[in-house]
């Protein structure tokens, strides 16, 4: 009976909060509910409180009070820590659907947003692959590629990344950047050690981009045959084939500087090869030279011989704009 007692007077308050929103009272109802975040808190009834949190922070949102919304999403994400609640599958998509309907002119959407990927980061770094997933497509829908483009890379979708890119690539790149838009996330991938996605990534921009002539290799342009040979180069860890790579294509991977850094970080992540000195002025000889000290001399010889892709032909250098 005072169970039922008391279920039947939270459901009152839970009512009164409601109707102070549409009412228009929305100090009122903002001060209830934080008064109603400390009771429950402090009763430990965690399951209680995220609901209410996640309803009230919904109601306000609806009613363009974008302040007192993302506060009490802000509280939530502080009970689902504190509760140590890591079901993932329930509350990634309801936390997205606070996020989307947060203004983001609002600058605790930040500050919400940052807490979430914490939150979720038990057993990925950077956070859970489905929530920046959800997060990539919020952003893509306000048109925000550049953060778009951050959080596919912390996902694990390779398709919806590729569409997003090839949107950003005709809306905001030139016709000569065709290329470089799926370089730099392809490199960008390998250097956290994504491998699949990467994969799934350069394949399905490549066969979908209406400025590739060809959905397979050989491409007509020399950095999409770098890019492919280059993560099947990956596939059959062979050093050899990965230096004799880079030394075809060495003007493809001079048409941005940061492409030496990622082969740097690729190379010492797949084939095991030593950083470079960090002091050197011969950008790509103390490159190539830093992979091909690493080589066996005859393990693999017999994979380099065998491994001569076409060298890139001469192509002027463009300018491109920073993407991170």
């Amino acid at each position: 009976m005072a169970s039922q007692a008391n279920a039947r007077g939270v459901s009152r308050v839970l009512e009164k909060l409601e109707n102070s929103v549409k009412n228009g009272k929305y100090y009122e109802a903002h001060q209830m509910y934080r008064t109603m975040y400390f009771r429950y808190l402090s009763q430990e009834k965690f399951t209680e409180l995220m609901d209410m949190l996640y309803n009230g922070a919904i109601l306000f949102l609806d009613h363009d009070q974008h302040i007192s919304g993302a506060d009490l999403g802000i509280l939530l994400v502080q009970v689902l820590t504190q509760a140590n609640n890591k079901d993932y599958k329930t509350w990634i998509p309801k936390l997205c659907s606070i996020f989307a309907k947060i203004s983001t002119n609002t600058p605790e959407r930040d500050t919400f947003l940052g807490n979430a990927i914490r939150w979720s980061s038990a057993n990925a770094l950077q956070g859970h692959p489905q929530l920046h997933q959800n997060v990539a497509q919020i952003y893509w829908n306000e048109k925000n590629y550049h953060q778009a483009r951050y959080h596919y890379l912390h996902s694990k979708d390779g398709q919806g990344c590729a569409k997003l890119l090839i949107e950003f690539q005709m809306t905001q790149g030139y016709g000569s950047e065709v290329d470089l838009f799926i370089a730099q996330t392809v490199f960008q991938f390998l250097c956290m050690r994504n491998e699949r996605t990467a994969n799934l990534t350069f394949a399905s921009y490549t066969a979908a981009h209406p400025g590739i002539k060809r959905s397979g290799p050989p491409y007509l342009l020399p950095l999409l045959n770098f890019l492919w040979f280059l993560l099947k180069a990956i596939e059959s860890k062979k050093l050899a084939t990965f230096v004799v790579l880079c030394q075809q294509y060495e003007v493809s991977i001079k048409r941005d500087p940061c492409y030496k850094q990622y082969l740097d970080k690729i190379g010492q992540i797949f084939f095991d090869v030593k950083p470079p000195p960090q002091h050197s002025n011969h950008f790509f000889g103390n490159f190539l030279q830093s992979f091909l000290g690493g080589l066996d001399d005859d393990s693999d010889d017999e994979a380099g011989a065998s491994f001569r892709p076409s060298a890139s032909s001469s192509r002027r250098p463009v300018e491109t704009a920073e993407l991170d």
